[in-house]
């Protein structure tokens, strides 16, 4: 199969106890040193007591909840040089050390094109990842199906979640896809609360691990591909957009 993995984009969650929404401002990102001075906001940003949403033009967007706070980037067309988020995210938690971080997942997501018919990606699924049977006869229409596998790796825990989708360019020309959806969900050491700020740093300054690991997962084992190698620059539209069947 000559098929290999777009990557489309890169979050970084973070668990807080007892976190406040109402901090996450442009203004704060911006005084703080967390986000350059001259970045330009996409949208008006959002504010309440319960979430706090700021997104902004090259792709970086951060949403603030009671509970956590989600740093994500759109990271197609880019090189892994300018990939911004986990510098955001380090500083951000650097910035407010005070807090009650309680752990850090990251997290991937990226498809793979099967524009050879519009039964290409649905083969995929149904054929080669699953074993035929009269439980995909059942119905009035073609059944649809989504799968999740779980790896236990050193220190982290990676979910990949796989689903038909299709991509919509441009043009508004549909291709049949395969999103695959990955989650690193990192174990944090067990010792002094002190040290949780420096274990979830860590596990950022380690995000490229992951996005190999991850690349790989999909490309040696679900697409049976040569080991991609570290340079992912995907060559996608950036604007393209996802389209699950009904």
């Amino acid at each position: 199969m000559s098929q290999t993995l777009n990557i489309q984009e890169m979050a970084i969650t973070i668990a807080v106890q007892k976190n406040d929404p109402t901090i996450l401002t442009p203004d704060f990102l911006k005084y703080t040193g967390i986000v350059p001075s001259e970045w330009e906001l996409a949208r008006e940003p959002v504010r309440s007591n319960s979430v706090a949403q700021v997104t902004f033009q090259n792709g970086v967007n951060i949403v603030s909840q009671s509970n956590r706070i989600v740093f994500s980037e759109v990271i197609a067309n880019k090189d892994i040089q300018d990939v911004e988020i986990s510098a955001i995210a380090l500083k951000y938690i650097q910035k407010l050390s005070q807090a009650n971080y309680q752990g850090i997942g990251t997290n991937f997501g990226g498809y793979v094109l099967f524009p050879q018919s519009g039964q290409a990606a649905r083969d995929f699924i149904f054929k080669t990842l699953l074993q035929p049977g009269p439980w995909s006869e059942f119905g009035n229409a073609p059944v649809q199906a989504a799968m999740k596998f779980s790896y236990t790796l050193e220190g982290k825990q990676l979910n990949l979640e796989v689903n038909q989708a299709a991509i919509r360019f441009p043009d508004q020309k549909l291709v049949p896809a395969v999103l695959f959806s990955g989650n690193f969900n990192h174990v944090l050491p067990k010792g002094s609360e002190n040290n949780q700020i420096d274990n979830i740093a860590k596990a950022i300054e380690n995000w490229q691990t992951d996005l190999d690991t991850y690349k790989d997962v999909v490309n040696t084992k679900f697409l049976n591909s040569e080991k991609s190698s570290n340079n992912y620059q995907v060559k996608i539209a950036s604007d393209d957009s996802l389209v699950f069947p009904n």
